[in-house]
């Protein structure tokens, strides 16, 4: 008997790029832009605005990753942070967390990003990636455990540990290809925003030339 064959489309491309610096403001106002539920399931507490921006502020890009996935209008819709281990002792391990914005939900971002976060921490030589997550935040622990890995609830927290194999030349080109296309994407994203931003700029200036002889002729 002969398997049938698989007929399902596959999956689309996301483009995730990796974040800078030059990308704070924009990290800055997703993050503001979560309701009070979504801050809550993503730091764990009521995190307010104030709280929001001393976090941004004191993202570390050069020890850290974070990577995200803009709309159209250059939207930050989906980010992840992949925080790596500062104790001496457990150099080798690192803390992933994600948010997406509750108008870009139900189109996976959130396990895009951890794919893309679990290549990058086993290129970079992570062996075991931590998920800390209130135990409410079922769509996170999904994530997690349909990826292998164990989790344990402590009270309203759970962990979950994911023991990644050793990178090899197809992660290693893989993040490359996926980082390529993000990077291209992103490019053309900015050049259609500036000439979109362009012609609303010349639109409001005729129509500011039109009012003006409409008055000028009443």
């Amino acid at each position: 008997m002969t398997a049938d064959r698989d007929t399902r489309a596959p999956p689309v491309l996301v483009p995730i790029r990796s974040l800078g610096p030059a990308h704070r403001g924009r990290i800055l106002r997703h993050l503001e832009a979560l309701d009070a539920d979504d801050r809550y399931l993503r730091f764990g507490y009521n995190a307010t605005d104030e709280q929001i921006e001393r976090y941004v502020g004191e993202l570390d890009f050069e020890h850290d990753d974070i990577f995200g996935i803009y709309n159209r209008k250059l939207e930050l819709i989906a980010m992840a942070h992949l925080a790596y281990s500062r104790d001496p002792n457990a150099s080798q391990c690192a803390e992933f967390g994600v948010s997406v914005l509750a108008k870009a939900r139900g189109r996976g971002y959130g396990s895009r990003l951890f794919e893309r976060a679990v290549v990058h921490a086993r290129n970079e030589g992570v062996e075991l990636l931590f998920i800390h997550a209130l135990s409410e935040n079922t769509a996170m622990l999904k994530i997690a455990r349909r990826a292998g890995a164990t989790t344990e609830r402590f009270g309203s927290e759970t962990e979950a540990h994911l023991r990644l194999p050793p990178a090899t030349l197809d992660t290693r080109m893989s993040e490359l290809v996926v980082e390529r296309f993000a990077r291209t994407d992103y490019q053309l994203k900015q050049q259609v925003k500036s000439f979109w931003d362009f012609l609303a700029a010349v639109q409001e200036t005729r129509q500011g030339v039109r009012e003006g002889r409409h008055k000028s002729g009443s």
